[in-house]
C-alpha cells in the first residue's frame, strides 16, 4: 500500500461484523475533515481478508477498500476493531474470536499508532495481547465473558470508553460515536470535535467517565424475588434501604439476600442501591436546580459528601461538573 501523508484510519472487516461498528466512526472522521479542513487529514479505509463483499450482522453487504496484507505494508495512525456476537435460543450473547481474524490484528497493530475497539471489539484486542494489564471496557452483555476469558484484563463494563495509553476501548453500539469523537479531541482538540457532535445532532460530546448503561435498564433477573427487590430499591432511595431491610422485604436472611444479589445481579446490594442512587442523583442533576444537599437527601445519601464520594466512585467526576455538562436547558433558555 502506497503510503499516506494524512491520518490512516483502517476499520477492520469481517463476515458477522457489527454494521454500526464499521458505519459510525467513519462518519466522525467525515466530519471532522469538513469542520476542520486540511488540518484533519483523515483518511479512512475498509480492510478484510480478501476484497469479496462482506455481509455484516444486520444483512447489509459492504466492499473492502484493501486486503489486510494490503494494509500491513504502510504505517496506520488509527487501528479501529469492530466486533461480532453469536446469540443461543435463549438470547444470551457471546463474543466472537476468530483466531485467524486475531492474527491480523497483531499484525495491523504492530503498524498502528493507536488501536482502538468498538463493543465487543475488546475481546479481538484482549485475543491478540493488546489489553494484557490494562484497564478496558466493552459492551455490558459480554463483559463477564471478556474478563473470564482474559483475566490479565482488568475489566470495567461501566465506562461508554477507555484509554490506556495508545490503546483505546469502547462501549457498546452508539458508544463507537463518542470514542470516535474522543480520538478526534486527541487529534484536533475539544472545539472541532464538539462541533463534529452538533452535526451528528449529538446533545453533548458524552466523556469516558459516563456510564453505558442506566440502573433499572440493566438486563432483568429470572427471578421474581430480586425482580420485586429491585423496584422496591427504586421506589424507596431516599430511604436508609439496609440489608436487614432488604431481608425482611424479601423474607429471606441478611446472608441469603446478599447471595441473591451475587447470583443474579453480580453485585452486592450495597453496591446496586448506591448505581441506582447515583443515577437517580444523576437524573436530577441534568433536569432540575435542586441543590446538592436537597438532592443527596432525595437520593438517600443523606450528606453532600457522601453523594460526592459516590458520584467520583462510580462517574469519575463531581456531581457539580456533570451538571455543568450535562444539565438539560430550561425552555426559557433554549
Amino acid at each position: 500500500m502506497a503510503e499516506y501523508a494524512g491520518r490512516l484510519v483502517v476499520v477492520v472487516l469481517f463476515e458477522g461484523v457489527d454494521l454500526l461498528d464499521v458505519t459510525g466512526p467513519p462518519e466522525v472522521f467525515s466530519l471532522a475533515r469538513r469542520e476542520g479542513g486540511d488540518a484533519a487529514g483523515y483518511r479512512v479505509v475498509l480492510a478484510s481478508a480478501s476484497m469479496a463483499p462482506v455481509t455484516t450482522a444486520a444483512g447489509v453487504r459492504i466492499l473492502p477498500d484493501l486486503t489486510f496484507p494490503q494494509v500491513a505494508t504502510g504505517a496506520i495512525d488509527t487501528l479501529i476493531v469492530p466486533g461480532s456476537v453469536e446469540a443461543d435460543g435463549d438470547r444470551r450473547v457471546r463474543a466472537v474470536v476468530d483466531p485467524g481474524l486475531v492474527g491480523w490484528v497483531k499484525v495491523l497493530a504492530d503498524r498502528a499508532h493507536r488501536v482502538a475497539s468498538v463493543c465487543v471489539g475488546a475481546h479481538l484486542l484482549a485475543a491478540a495481547g493488546l489489553l494484557d494489564g490494562k484497564r478496558a471496557t466493552t459492551h455490558w452483555s459480554t463483559a463477564r465473558q471478556l474478563a473470564e476469558e482474559n483475566p490479565a484484563v482488568e475489566v470495567d463494563a461501566d465506562p461508554i470508553f477507555i484509554r490506556e495509553g495508545d490503546v483505546w476501548t469502547g462501549a457498546g453500539i452508539s458508544a463507537c460515536l463518542d470514542l470516535s469523537l474522543a480520538l478526534v479531541a486527541d487529534d484536533l482538540g475539544e472545539e472541532i470535535a464538539l462541533r463534529v457532535a452538533r452535526q451528528l445532532v449529538m446533545y453533548v460530546k458524552r466523556p469516558s467517565g459516563q456510564s453505558q448503561f442506566s440502573v433499572p435498564l440493566e438486563q432483568l433477573s429470572s427471578t421474581r424475588r430480586i425482580e420485586d427487590l429491585r423496584h422496591h430499591v427504586m421506589r424507596h432511595l431516599d430511604a436508609p434501604l439496609t440489608v436487614a431491610d432488604l431481608a425482611a422485604h424479601a423474607h429471606v436472611s441478611d446472608r441469603h439476600l446478599t447471595r441473591l444479589f451475587k447470583t443474579e445481579l453480580g453485585t452486592t446490594p450495597h453496591a446496586y442501591i448506591e448505581s441506582a442512587r447515583v443515577e437517580k442523583a444523576r437524573r436530577l442533576l441534568e433536569s432540575s436546580d435542586a441543590t446538592l444537599a436537597g438532592i443527596a437527601s432525595a437520593c438517600g445519601f443523606g450528606t453532600t459528601d457522601t453523594l460526592v464520594r459516590a458520584f467520583r466512585r462510580r462517574v469519575h467526576t463531581t456531581p457539580s461538573a456533570y451538571r455543568r455538562r450535562f444539565r438539560m436547558p430550561r425552555p426559557q433558555e433554549r
